[in-house]
């Protein structure tokens, strides 16, 4: 919760408006959520280019569910080899018990990601009250079901073909790679030749490498590589393959590291370089946008406003001698309180301002259209810039200036 009246993190879609923590954002500001996507792009590249594929590894949602469904799965059918018995024997009544309790907790799972998800949208404790009182609104109770179907899909069965043959940043990641990412890689000239032999056994007097061929590292893979066959673009960087050999090299008397993260510069010159062209690049246009970013936010007046020239008439002289003009005045508050503003024009000397109503006032979020008219004297040029200045009573800061112009014979 921010506040007492809302979360802290709310897109709220039927009022149009994205709250985050302090601040709350509308369409009119689509140049904050812009820099935001296009900030996310150049820190994946940057964190790409350093770490390799550590996003898909570590961060991605389909890896975060599917390691929860895989642990889901291991506590109730037990291990890989459990797990293979039990898919190769008939369907018994322990069989059936345990297939229903994995896939209902996988269900409930999905469901309260879906849930989840939606609170994004609509506020979570209104939506977990909805839910209790059985009274969710068709496109909650849609966005629910679509996104646990969804992760009960991908998580559960699709799994690491999502990562092969869906997600299009596997097909793209090489293109940031160079010599000094860092990557998982096999040490083959520590490694091969490979071979069996029983454990402690000296490999140099064997002939042999480091690597005694169990495949274990292939086994645990959730993509099926076989990384010592070299890099390829279905590893995710999980380092699954990373801990299961390490505990061979452990069990062996070996020292650990046969699979590991590295960069290819390391793995054959023993150098490794952090700094290079292209991290700079990646690091200072990032460090640009997001000073930019914070220095925008911070100034930024929570206020709106549009004045547009009547075309019916572009000017018109009253009783009194005088040229006119009529505008519509359109005004946004994107505060969160109430507020009241006055108007005042400069730019024209002698310029009146004449107003329909005694106040302009708008709620959080209201627009406001109100007609304007502007009177001057005969002696006004035929297109003067009018400046229209609209600030808040209580608060001075809250002020923005639009221009238009006036229209005289």
């Amino acid at each position: 919760e921010w506040g007492a009246d809302r979360q802290a993190f709310l897109i709220d879609l039927p009022a149009r408006k994205f709250h985050l923590f302090a601040w709350t954002f509308y369409p009119q500001d689509l140049f904050y959520l812009t820099t935001i996507l296009i900030i996310s792009a150049l820190a994946l590249f940057l964190f790409t280019a350093v770490f390799g594929r550590v996003w898909c590894g570590f961060a991605c949602p389909q890896t975060v569910w599917t390691e929860v469904f895989l642990w889901i799965e291991r506590k109730i059918d037990g291990d890989r080899l459990k797990q293979m018995r039990l898919a190769q024997q008939g369907w018994t009544r322990g069989k059936l018990f345990k297939r229903s309790a994995k896939h209902g907790v996988w269900i409930a799972f999905s469901l309260w990601t879906g849930f989840t998800f939606v609170g994004y949208f609509t506020p979570v404790r209104e939506l977990g009250g909805a839910l209790a009182q059985f009274s969710l609104g068709p496109w909650e109770t849609f966005w629910v079901l679509f996104y646990g179907f969804a992760t009960y899909g991908n998580a559960g069965f699709l799994r690491e073909q999502v990562c092969l043959y869906m997600c299009p940043y596997a097909r793209f990641q090489s293109v940031m790679f160079d010599a000094d990412t860092l990557v998982i890689s096999y040490d083959q000239a520590r490694g091969e030749p490979r071979g069996a032999r029983p454990r402690h056994t000296e490999p140099k007097s064997q002939g042999l490498g480091a690597c005694i061929d169990c495949t274990l590292c292939v086994q645990v893979c959730p993509t099926g590589i076989d990384i010592r066959n070299g890099l390829q673009y279905a590893c995710i960087a999980c380092a699954a393959c990373v801990d299961v050999c390490n505990d061979v090299m452990d069990k062996m008397g070996y020292p650990r590291g046969l699979i590991r993260y590295t960069t290819d510069h390391e793995l054959h010159d023993g150098r490794r370089r952090w700094l290079r062209p292209r991290v700079l690049a990646y690091g200072a246009v990032l460090a640009l946008l997001c000073i930019g970013l914070i220095a925008a936010v911070l100034v930024r007046v929570p206020l709106a406003v549009d004045v547009a020239h009547d075309r019916g008439a572009l000017y018109r002289e009253t009783a009194d001698g005088q040229i006119e003009n009529v505008y519509t005045l359109k005004a946004m508050n994107m505060d969160r309180r109430a507020h009241t503003y006055r108007l005042r024009v400069e730019g024209l000397p002698q310029a009146i301002l004449l107003l329909d109503g005694p106040r302009i006032a708008a709620e959080p979020g209201e627009i406001v259209t109100i007609p304007v008219r502007v009177a001057a004297p005969p002696a006004a040029t035929r297109r003067s810039a009018l400046h229209f200045i609209l600030e808040a009573q209580d608060d001075p800061r809250l002020s923005q200036t639009t221009t238009s112009v006036f229209l005289s014979p």
